[in-house]
């Protein structure tokens, strides 16, 4: 009767063993951030203007590791930006080029404003009561370990608006 315990005891130790190992935790999903910043849409202000992104890696079990260095970043540049005449008057739009021309992305996430500057920002509203609306942004996914972010997008006011309603301004924290 003795043996049979231990062997349970031992049995049971085994069991919880094997049923613990081997399961280890796993990346759920990952997400990207704006360091600083909230919300998904983020305005990069002004020429040489920075924003660090921030990957994170979310496991199952609620740990979160930061993992920015590690990631691959895909930026995709959306709509167009507000060709203004002599006047102030918007004539037209040209569309952001893709590959970017107007930012630059590194390898450790850091977004930055460059020449040609540009603003895909317009004043729908007056110069008293601005009611600002993008035309353009670029929209960034990071990618680690076979794991896709939710998309963050990126207008870019690096340049001033020649809008005769801005007043020279280009979106909402210019």
């Amino acid at each position: 009767m003795r043996q049979l315990r231990i062997l349970a005891a031992l049995l049971g130790v085994v069991t919880l063993l094997t049923t613990s190992c081997g399961v280890g935790d796993k990346i759920g999903s990952v997400s990207i951030t704006g360091v600083g910043a909230t919300g998904g849409t983020i305005n990069l202000v002004g020429l040489g203007g920075t924003l660090q992104l921030k990957v994170t890696a979310n496991y199952t079990s609620g740990k979160q590791i930061d993992e920015t260095n590690f990631a691959t970043y895909t930026i995709t540049p959306e709509g167009t930006y507000p060709v203004w005449d002599n006047t102030g008057k918007v004539v037209g739009s040209v569309p952001l080029a893709s590959p970017p021309q107007t930012v630059t992305l590194n390898k450790t996430g850091m977004v930055t404003a460059v020449d040609p500057a540009v603003c895909t920002w317009v004043n729908l509203g007056t110069l008293q009561t601005p009611g600002w609306a993008y035309t353009g942004d670029y929209m960034i996914t990071a990618t680690y370990r076979g794991f896709t972010s939710q998309p963050i997008f990126i207008p870019v006011a690096s340049a001033a608006s020649g809008a005769d309603n801005t007043n020279g301004q280009c979106g909402p924290t210019s």
